[in-house]
């Protein structure tokens, strides 16, 4: 794999630093596709910069998620860095400049949508269908819309994206201590000791209970939030009621099937995404699909229980 992505990388570069070579009949690859168009200038010029040309050739093929020169523009004033900045910063340029090449050809129409597309350069990203069109988000849940699919070339397929996709910075608990809600779910991870175990390689999939969800729990096992959080073996028990091993966004969640957690114990879900956990209490999926590093987080209703 790691010969197939540098090679990949040396195909791109050599027809930026080569001048593309060959007839106008010839078919052209996808920097040569890139060059020719002048949408997307910034991206050739920051593969060129990424200064991988000395790596091997390889045909793919490959699908370029192609950021335009508005996309570019726009991530320069999130960052908050200039064009010579991003430019001269090869480490970022390869890892994002990667994260935009997923192995093998995928056409518009073969997509799998709220699924995990993993990138040659590691991490993932999901794409989902909104009205007519294609929405991908990325690592750190930023979204970008393919304006335009499709863009043939030699070696793959190009989709043309109007923002800069970036691999996730946080794992499930960072983005979890990131998000207000989860608040109480942070302080019974800590005091499971179970912070260090989530913030692992993984990877896991999180059905994290809200605040709201939470107080709801207290009120129904008649404790208050000290008592819960001092209870460490009820604590562990219930949490990792939640973790599910491996990595299952809303596409791949099984329905009607038991889906066994890292407790021990399963629960379903039905099409309407609602959890029968062992208890036969339901819990609804409020969200779904938060991407971390490491995993991704859907975020519960109701605090669910394994049997008692």
């Amino acid at each position: 794999m790691l010969r197939w992505i540098t090679g990949l990388i040396s195909v791109l570069l050599f027809a930026v630093t080569a001048g593309c070579g060959g007839s106008d009949d010839d078919p052209k690859n996808v920097v040569q596709v890139a060059q020719s168009d002048s949408r997307f200038s910034i991206l050739v010029e920051a593969v060129q910069a990424a200064g991988l040309t000395n790596t091997l050739a390889a045909p793919g093929p490959a699908t370029v998620f192609a950021p335009t020169n508005d996309a570019f523009a726009a991530l320069l004033g999130e960052l908050g860095v200039t064009r010579e900045q991003l430019l001269a910063n090869k480490p970022l340029l390869t890892a994002v400049l990667q994260y935009h090449v997923v192995a093998g050809q995928i056409s518009s129409s073969g997509v799998p949508l709220s699924k995990a597309v993993n990138s040659v350069g590691g991490g993932f990203f999901k794409v989902d269908k909104v009205g007519s069109g294609l929405v991908i988000t990325d690592g750190r849940n930023r979204t970008s819309k393919i304006v335009q699919a499709d863009i043939a070339a030699s070696n793959g397929v190009i989709h043309a994206i109007d923002k800069v996709l970036l691999p996730a910075n946080k794992n499930v608990v960072q983005t979890a201590v990131a998000t207000p809600d989860f608040s109480i779910l942070v302080e019974a991870v800590t005091a499971a000791g179970l912070g260090e175990t989530l913030s692992g390689p993984g990877p896991y999939t999180v059905f994290a209970p809200t605040n709201a969800a939470f107080a709801s729990l207290l009120t129904e096992l008649g404790l208050t939030k000290e008592q819960l959080l001092a209870n460490k073996p009820l604590l562990t028990k219930v949490l990792t009621y939640h973790v599910v091993p491996g990595l299952v966004l809303k596409g791949g969640v099984p329905i009607n099937s038991p889906i066994k957690t890292v407790e021990g114990e399963t629960f379903t879900v039905s099409p309407a995404l609602a959890i029968l956990d062992q208890r036969g209490r339901q819990s609804n999926i409020v969200a779904t699909d938060v991407l971390a590093s490491n995993g991704v987080i859907h975020a519960l209703d109701k605090v669910i229980l394994p049997a008692p």
